[in-house]
């Protein structure tokens, strides 16, 4: 998940944000019925950095109808109205909201469900009360700020308007949502606005459209992504070198196919605890195979092929495995979240013994790839054991648990316990990055596993001569190919390192009569091992180094008279910084060590 790196702000309450946000909403909610009499009002809570309402309104919204939103809830904030709270019997509820469908199946709900107006297990009993300020009235457990006036008038904006289903599902009406945001002063809104600009100008979508790095297309179908020859030569990179490291780790490579029979899936449990997420089964020959969305039954029919000894142990099955699960058009993004992706997968097979040195090589491991592509900033959560969820006994957990807090410990990250977040089948690491912006991302996962060598009978044979149960251990490192690589593309806003770029150096020739000895530079450069382009073009000298530094090469090289009597290239960067002139051999050099160190430029 992405977050906004100052969205809790020095000295200030956080409960207060909370209030203020929900407050903004339903000012913004009012305001809305008033445009749109015969409107329809759904929910509209307060969020990260914000609030959203669900509207159902006759006709779409436009950018001048937030305009004029925006000024009329700068009126009613200067009207100074007190938020006043009351509790409704369900009748008097239903009278009140008679007209507005959306509240009268909330109203239903809460009372029938025991939860709020959002779907959340109420705390204490299910009594119904509204907030009403002036003439708006809104069913709604609050808190809110005593008075409008409290709203700054000008730390507010509304952002835009989305679709929404009515309470997420496809098959219900699809609503207005307009997105806002609040903060307690002027100052707090221009800094948080001026991050979203950053945000935008970062957004892996347009970049790589603009970059030419991959695309998504209707005939093929939403969720697929099509990977273009400069995206394909980056994911490449970064493949292979994690592949290396991965082979000194002492990994085995191993492959599997993109279906199995339904036993497969029947057995690991996926179509008892996963069904939802997969695809529809495929008839073959009277049998039922289903698209991958794992890949861990596979590495296990693997280890079951023949016996092992505890001599065996510890055994790293890694694995770029391409699995599909299903996710409802309305959430698919770019690269983030998407029908298709590659896991760089691994399981690790090994004795009881062996378990908390295991982790500790994974987590470093994990540290040392990521750390690679310029990542330093890492949060981490550790996931205990749910009581009324959790396979095998309290005891069983300990050491798996306090092996992977250890580990944490160990190399120093800040770690959070989500304290019953656990699978059913045993604890995990979730491991989070911040990028550039201060934003956290979901990509690494370390997940230990009861339940699947238990179900499919994996044993080795001991020291004693018997058989015992190997612990199984999952981890993806990038997480997916395709998530990895929307975050990098964001965390430099598409100007990789060197050694990422698909194209590190640019040769351009400032007349017709240079253009030879640039193809003869670029063949030396290319030699030593550079990726590097000619531009031959017909365009004046300015206007083909302005196009360079907008596809992020990192390196232009001008060459004119001098620099071809001189045996020299002039060094300008995609930074806009000006090395001058070179002899190509110190430009050679130079580049060579910053692609050597992974450095950005």
């Amino acid at each position: 998940m992405a977050t906004y790196k100052d969205h809790e702000i020095p000295g200030q309450d956080q409960s207060f944000l909370y209030k203020l946000r929900h407050s903004t909403a339903h000012v913004m909610a009012g305001v809305v019925l008033e445009r749109f009499p015969e409107g329809k009002i759904a929910i509209g809570p307060p969020i990260e950095n914000g609030f959203y309402y669900d509207f159902d309104l006759p006709r779409p919204l436009t950018r001048e109808d937030l305009e004029w939103i925006e000024e009329r809830m700068r009126e009613v904030i200067a009207r100074d109205y007190p938020f006043v709270r009351r509790v409704v019997s369900p009748e008097e509820a239903r009278q009140l909201f008679a007209n507005q469908p959306y509240k009268l199946e909330l109203i239903d709900s809460i009372l029938a469900a025991g939860t709020d107006e959002y779907g959340e297990k109420a705390q204490g009993n299910t009594e119904l009360t509204t907030y009403r300020h002036g003439n708006f009235e809104d069913l709604c457990r609050g808190p809110h700020l005593e008075r409008t006036g409290q709203i700054p008038a000008d730390g507010f904006k509304l952002l835009n308007v989305a679709g929404a289903y009515w309470r997420g599902d496809e098959r219900r009406p699809m609503l207005q949502r307009i997105y806002g945001t609040a903060w307690p002063s002027k100052e707090e809104l221009e800094r948080y606005l001026a991050w979203l600009e950053e945000v935008e100008r970062r957004d892996h979508r347009r970049l790589g459209k603009e970059l030419d790095l991959f695309s998504t297309s209707p005939e093929l179908g939403g969720g697929l992504i099509l990977w273009h020859p400069k995206g394909g030569l980056i994911r490449y990179l970064a493949e292979e070198f994690a592949r290396q490291e991965h082979l000194k780790a002492g990994y085995d490579f191993v492959f599997s196919p993109h279906i199995g029979r339904s036993w497969l899936w029947q057995t690991s449990g996926h179509l008892e605890w996963y069904r939802e997420n997969m695809y529809s089964p495929l008839d073959i020959e009277g049998q039922e195979y289903y698209l991958k969305p794992m890949n861990c039954p596979f590495h296990i029919l693997i280890y079951k092929s023949r016996l092992r000894s505890y001599r065996d142990l510890p055994l790293r099955f890694a694995e770029w495995g391409t699995v599909y699960r299903y996710e409802r058009s309305g959430v698919l993004h770019g690269l983030l979240r998407v029908r298709g992706f590659t896991q760089d997968d691994a399981h690790l097979f090994c004795r009881p013994d062996q378990m908390p040195e295991e982790i500790d090589r994974v987590l470093n491991f994990c540290l040392f790839i990521l750390r690679s592509f310029g990542f330093e900033d890492f949060r981490a959560y550790l996931a205990t054991r749910n009581p009324e969820k959790a396979a095998a006994e309290p005891e069983a957990w300990e050491a798996p648990t306090e092996a992977l807090r250890a580990a944490l410990e160990r190399a120093g990250i800040p770690y959070q316990i989500d304290e019953g977040g656990a699978a059913f089948y045993g604890p995990k690491i979730d491991l989070k990055l911040l990028d550039a912006l201060g934003r956290e991302w979901q990509l690494s996962t370390i997940q230990f596993d009861f339940v699947l060598p238990e179900r499919f009978g994996l044993t080795y044979i001991g020291e004693d001569g018997a058989e015992h149960r190997p612990y199984m251990i999952h981890r993806a490192l990038y997480g997916s190919m395709e998530r990895f690589f929307g975050v990098l593309i964001e965390h430099y806003g598409g100007a990789f390192p060197v050694w990422l770029a698909p194209v590190q150096a640019r040769l351009i020739p400032i007349a017709d009569r240079h253009v030879a000895y640039a193809r003869e530079v670029a063949a030396r450069l290319k030699e030593a091992g550079l990726r590097v382009e000619v531009d031959d073009s017909t365009q004046r000298m300015n206007a083909k180094i302005r196009e360079a530094q907008l596809q992020k090469i990192p390196y232009m090289l001008v060459v004119g008279d001098r620099e071809m009597a001189n045996g020299m290239v002039a060094v300008r960067l995609r930074t806009g910084e000006d090395k001058g002139p070179m002899p190509v051999e110190e430009f050679l050099k130079m580049a060579c060590r910053v692609i050597a160190e992974k450095a950005p430029i």
